[in-house]
């Protein structure tokens, strides 16, 4: 992706959350955008970099260690946030590499985050991840065991950013946005991570703090 691209593709996404958001009344800044960087190399995300995006977000711990290290060696002001599933013996790794964890979904991964960032000294930000449309094949808590997984992740002092869900495909998303929201106000969390490529400017309007955006940025995946 040239470094032309990359800039107007960015120009336009930052132009579809700043209408969305205004729409809604409320100030474009108060949306963090999520540059999701799976499957795309360093030469691809770089561009964007330039272009000024500094949060990205990955799914895999193993592909984030790959490509992570060196780029945010040479740009320091870069975030990265996981928003895939996260394997509790995997807990160590995130929590040295990434600044956000989206996907917190079940006590033991609970407790593996909470004895890590106590052994680390190092406290990312972590959402829970909510299947918010009851499919049990997707990563995420249900909202039936919403309020002991909260309570839970206080008592072990983890660094509650807010709440995470991924509508079913196929679907009006706006109800889902909406559950998701009215289960965040409910729990006290500010956070809303929600929206991606085809329905972030839906996200936007009903709140979305955090929005995770890929194929309108990279394209297709690579």
């Amino acid at each position: 992706m040239s470094a032309a691209s990359a800039a107007e593709r960015l120009d336009e996404v930052r132009a579809g959350i700043a209408a969305a958001a205004r729409l809604a009344g409320r100030a474009p800044e108060e949306v963090a955008l999520v540059a999701v960087s799976k499957t795309h190399g360093a030469d691809a995300i770089r561009p964007l970099i330039a272009a000024g995006q500094r949060i990205f977000g990955e799914n895999r711990v193993q592909e984030a260690q790959e490509k992570w290290p060196a780029l945010k060696a040479e740009e320091p002001g870069v975030m990265l946030h996981l928003i895939g599933s996260l394997q509790s013996n995997k807990a160590g790794e995130a929590v040295a590499l990434f600044d956000a964890i989206h996907s917190v979904d079940r006590p033991s991964l609970v407790s593996a985050l909470a004895r890590e960032m106590a052994w680390q000294g190092r406290r990312p930000d972590c959402f829970v991840q909510v299947t918010i449309g009851d499919e049990p094949q997707k990563g995420g808590c249900p909202v039936a065991d919403l309020p002991a997984l909260i309570d839970q992740a206080r008592d072990a002092k983890l660094p509650l950013a807010g709440l995470m869900c991924i509508p079913p495909a196929g679907l009006e998303p706006a109800p889902y946005f909406a559950l998701l929201a009215k289960l965040a106000r409910r729990h006290g969390l500010p956070g809303l991570s929600m929206g991606m490529s085809g329905d972030y400017p839906t996200a936007v309007a009903i709140g979305a703090t955090h929005i995770r955006v890929g194929t309108a940025l990279f394209g297709e995946r690579g």
